[in-house]
């Protein structure tokens, strides 16, 4: 339990990117998600809302309690405790749903809408980014250890949430929560670049791509850091639009067809 904590740094050496132990235990908690989310969405999509709501009150408790237990261990076990914490706070893209999951699950009305929409755009997605895509984390800890496991588990949950609003019904998509959405997102990226300027951190990769996917948009722009941040700013942007034009397209069809039948 000590090593698999992390306590006194990793014995052993790390599998590496997109190695079979990487690709094994994202592949077992990806399925999980994909399961679940089709089996609990289904079995309550005709059902009110208040019973619908339950499992995302499961969810955000959940991802909120694995979150706190990492990151409390992270500071524990950490050489300079006082100081931990500045690369534990919530301001990464996939951070975001410790409090839009919430919110989706306790909050009313507008907000509850607009929370609802945000983990249904980005829940999926950072649970593909957060697993497959981390290749710098499976380069830096072994597979079995706190950072992985916890992280793929909190990623999944996300895409989770994202695959049961999706499947149960409860998404709204209207275009009032759009600017609410692009606020959520603006104030994220906003907190992000202060706290990346006052503490030297890379929250929403801002600062550089880390060895993640945006080192594509590294390698358009070159050491240009005010391009790449514009960049990385833009391309959630763009994804949000997407997203809201895919989707309200496929309803309309699906609205048509229904009609027609």
């Amino acid at each position: 339990m000590k090593e698999f904590l992390g306590f006194g740094g990793y014995q052993r050496k790390p599998s590496g990117a997109y190695s079979w132990q990487h690709l094994l235990l994202v592949g077992i908690v990806l399925a999980a998600m994909v399961g679940l989310s089709i089996w609990l969405g289904l079995t309550y999509r005709g059902k009110d809302i208040k019973r619908k709501n339950r499992v995302l009150i499961g969810a955000a408790i959940l991802i909120d309690a694995l979150e706190i237990f990492k990151i409390v261990v992270m500071i524990l076990r950490s050489d300079e405790p006082s100081t931990a914490w500045h690369g534990l706070l919530p301001l990464f893209l996939c951070s975001i749903q410790l409090i839009t999951i919430p919110l989706a699950a306790f909050s009313k009305g507008i907000v509850k809408d607009a929370a609802l929409d945000f983990v249904l755009i980005f829940g999926i997605l950072g649970a593909v980014l957060g697993t497959v895509g981390a290749a710098q984390n499976y380069n830096a800890y072994p597979v079995l250890s706190l950072d992985n496991v916890v992280s793929a588990l909190t990623h999944s949950i996300s895409g989770f949430a994202s695959l049961y609003i999706a499947i149960s019904g409860m998404a709204s998509m209207k275009k009032r929560n759009i600017p609410i959405t692009f606020g959520i997102l603006g104030f994220f990226c906003a907190a992000a670049a202060v706290t990346n300027k006052l503490l030297g951190t890379n929250y929403m990769f801002l600062v550089s791509d880390d060895g993640t996917p945006y080192s594509l948009l590294t390698a358009l722009v070159g050491d240009n850091k005010v391009l790449y941040a514009i960049g990385v700013i833009l391309l959630f942007v763009i994804y949000i639009a997407l997203f809201y034009a895919i989707f309200s397209l496929c309803t309309k069809k699906s609205r048509q067809n229904s009609a027609a039948v």
